[in-house]
């Protein structure tokens, strides 16, 4: 092992010991950018490059479990991804089912697949669902992946869902909206029923959220990571763990 290796053993070590664990986040969202430039830069095919994104997703899950972290939420494929060429699309979707499938045999993830599936081709739509599905009994720590997300889109997708909802026990559109509250629309986004991110990281240097999770994430901490997301590490992770800890919460106030 040579001395560079030692030192960043060592500092690894010390960061993790500093973390305090009352302070870390329960929900981490992660904005997984980066994989095109990664494979570019490393001389390597695009679909390389996704594949070695999910990779990454295997490591980033097993650090967080070891923190204590109860979710997180990933964004592997958004709405504007899909209008990308054919051959994209199909590598990104590739290397997407192979992660969701592995996730699922794993035996320690609940996996939840969040997004506009009916966006998707048919067939991996089918196959994402069946995977994750076959978590439902698991109790570890509770995965969701975003495919075929776009912020805009779940929140249309959201008022749709109430809409109908509505519509089907006589409610007319002008009672609807006379009574409707906050809560009525976070019952009928993707994530009804779990608590907002308290940590969103985005990867690759860019300072946007572009959509991910606008409803949730109001009132969540960001931390942007010059990192491309296939070479993010362990302390890349504790780095963003010690800034959110540091942090005083003020929830909008």
């Amino acid at each position: 092992m040579g001395l560079s290796q030692v030192a960043y053993g060592a500092y690894e070590r010390r960061l993790t010991r500093r973390l305090d664990p009352r302070r870390l986040p329960h929900h981490v969202g992660a904005i997984v950018d980066g994989n095109r430039r990664w494979a570019k830069g490393a001389d390597l095919d695009l679909e390389r490059g996704y594949r070695a994104g999910a990779a990454k997703v295997d490591e980033f899950l097993g650090w967080c479990d070891d923190l204590g972290v109860q979710i997180v939420t990933f964004w592997v494929l958004s709405t504007d991804n899909l209008q990308r060429s054919p051959e994209e699309v199909r590598s990104i979707l590739g290397a997407v089912e192979d992660l969701v499938d592995r996730l699922s045999a794993d035996g320690r993830w609940r996996v939840a697949i969040m997004g506009s599936l009916d966006l998707l081709p048919p067939e991996s739509a089918t196959r994402l669902q069946r995977a994750a599905d076959s978590t439902a009994g698991h109790e570890g720590l509770r995965v969701n992946v975003c495919v075929g997300y776009g912020g805009r889109q779940e929140l249309t997708d959201a008022i749709r869902s109430l809409l109908l909802e509505q519509a089907a026990k006589g409610r007319d559109l002008t009672e609807v909206a006379e009574t409707l509250v906050v809560d009525d629309i976070a019952e009928h986004l993707y994530t009804k029923g779990q608590p907002d991110p308290d940590l969103v990281i985005r990867t690759s240097g860019e300072q946007r959220l572009s959509g991910f999770l606008l409803w949730q994430s109001v009132h969540s901490e960001f931390y942007f990571c010059d990192a491309l997301w296939p070479a993010f590490r362990r302390v890349d992770l504790l780095r963003a763990m010690r800034s959110y800890a540091a942090r005083q919460r003020r929830f909008g106030t």
